[in-house]
């Protein structure tokens, strides 16, 4: 017994010099996300985190909300979000210009509650018909509010409809109209496909549509700008370009 206890004692000893080393090596990073790629964002943090062993934080905000924050003063590691907020955070020194880089891209699209008859959507008319017909209805309060807004302008009906809009939390269009408070939404693809109980009728039509980029980018006071990096660029792996189309995204380029 006596032989064993300088063996145990310097194993133990090992251990605890070992031990610092290994938490050096898992860092946490701390990510701003854009509401608009929650779904795809979440699935993709999770390959990192069992690829890597860092652990990372998000917290999800539409665009304006964000945009009000980091002005606030408010810092992270990483920030995803609309291509425009990302040049606007470049332009207020906020994020490191050369770290900028597309992630993924995607359209606004028409959903009903699953079951419920699809309208025609298939000319910009079409879809003028299918809003001044529908009982209600609801659209994001994120990048594309005010895109479709734009729409109700263009079709000539924003008066016509006004009464039949039905708005709530951010991100939450999809459950509105799984609930049957609204019969259509109008919101970005990656918004709606995790959401049980609607369907899908289509794309914004013609010329109405509106693709978003979703951008990414180091902040300047980031205390993993290395790992940030990393994380950044995991996002150019097969295995997150899968998870960003299956939530409806076209995976970007590497900057």
């Amino acid at each position: 017994m006596k032989s064993f206890l300088p063996i145990a004692g310097s194993i133990s000893a090992a251990l605890i010099l070992l031990s610092p080393l290994c938490i050096a090596q898992a860092a946490e990073i701390k990510v701003l996300g854009a509401l608009g790629m929650k779904a795809a964002i979440e699935d993709v943090v999770l390959q990192f985190e069992r690829a890597t062993g860092h652990k990372l934080t998000v917290t999800f905000l539409p665009l304006g909300a964000m945009v009000k924050l980091v002005q606030g003063g408010e810092t992270a590691d990483v920030v995803i979000i609309p291509q425009q907020g990302i040049e606007d955070f470049a332009k207020d020194g906020k994020v490191i210009a050369g770290s900028i880089g597309v992630l993924a891209s995607s359209g606004m699209v028409v959903a009903v509650r699953k079951g419920a008859p699809k309208p025609d959507i298939s000319s910009p008319e079409a879809f003028k018909r299918a809003l001044l017909a529908a009982r209600s209805i609801t659209y994001g309060r994120g990048a594309g509010s005010e895109h479709f807004e734009t729409v109700l302008d263009r079709l000539g009906i924003a008066n016509d409809v006004k009464s039949k809009i039905v708005r709530g939390q951010p991100g939450d269009t999809g459950v509105r109209v799984a609930k049957g408070d609204a019969e259509i939404g109008v919101t970005f693809l990656p918004v709606l496909i995790p959401v049980a109980g609607i369907e899908i009728v289509g794309p914004l039509p013609g010329d109405l549509q509106h693709a978003q980029t979703f951008s990414s980018a180091i902040m300047v006071a980031s205390k993993q700008p290395v790992i940030s990096k990393e994380f950044i660029d995991f996002f150019r792996t097969p295995e997150a370009a899968n998870a960003l189309k299956a939530y409806g995204m076209e995976p970007g380029r590497a900057p």
